[in-house]
Formats: structure tokens, C-alpha cells, sequence
């Protein structure tokens, strides 16, 4: 299984602590996933793209953290990187898991770490049904 994860480092407290989770239930699964770093949610999803493109992954994984603030730029950031995530899975056929958080405060997006974990279990979990579905080809 060839997994890559892409992570924000913008909320840094938030997303230090959700790609170590990802990293470690990877690792649980047998899986040494390909960590690209970005500076936020709104660059995953062109990160994602061009790991796609490559061809090198079974699936992928977004990893970051967009807490509300006092402006509207919440909502652009939490829609646009969603979008995003879900358009390269589409576009390109592949897995993509969405372990973005989109949460009003810090303390929702502490209770929501096991998150990162969740998505790399879900990618690997569909690129195995990918595998099985092109098996009788």
C-alpha cells in the first residue's frame, strides 16, 4: 500500500497532534505513508493533485485544522479545501480521505484528534475496495 498524507501546519497545536495520530495508524496498518507539508488547508488540495498525478499512490489523506475566527475567510477555507479534496479524488479516481477539521474552536478540534487516524483507516479501507473492484477485470 503506497499512502501519501498531505498536512497543513497552519494551527500548528491542532495539527502536529493529528498527523502523528494519522502517521500512527498508518504505521499500525502496516503502511509507511509519504508526508508532504503545506502551509495551510487552501494548499492540500494542489499538494494532493500532484501527488495523484505522479501515479506513485493507492490513496491519499488530508490532514489540517480550520478553526472559526471573527471573519467570513472560515467558511471560504472550510468549502474551498473540501471541495478541492473531493475534486482530486474524482478527477483522478483515487481514495483521497479528508481529515481537514473544520471545527468553532480550539477546544472542538482537541476533541476531534483521532480524526487524522479515521481518514488514513478510511483511505487504505477504499483502496483496498478499489483493488478488489479491478480484480475481475
Amino acid at each position: 500500500m503506497r499512502l501519501g498524507i498531505v498536512a497543513s501546519r497552519f494551527n500548528e497545536e491542532i495539527a502536529t497532534p493529528l498527523l502523528e495520530q494519522a502517521r500512527a495508524a498508518a504505521r499500525k496498518l502496516g503502511v509507511e505513508p509519504t508526508i508532504v507539508n503545506v502551509p495551510g488547508a487552501l494548499e492540500i488540495p494542489l499538494a494532493l493533485q500532484w501527488m495523484a498525478q505522479s501515479g506513485r499512490f493507492d490513496a491519499l489523506v488530508a490532514i489540517g485544522a480550520v478553526i472559526r475566527g471573527d471573519t467570513h475567510h472560515f467558511e471560504v477555507v472550510a468549502n474551498e479545501s473540501a471541495r478541492g479534496v473531493m475534486d482530486v479524488a474524482l478527477d483522478f479516481g483515487l481514495p483521497v480521505a479528508n481529515g481537514i477539521l473544520t471545527t468553532e474552536d480550539e477546544a472542538q478540534a482537541r476533541a476531534r484528534l483521532g480524526k487524522g487516524a479515521e481518514a488514513v483507516r478510511v483511505a487504505v479501507e477504499m483502496a483496498q475496495l478499489k483493488a478488489r473492484l479491478h480484480e475481475d477485470r
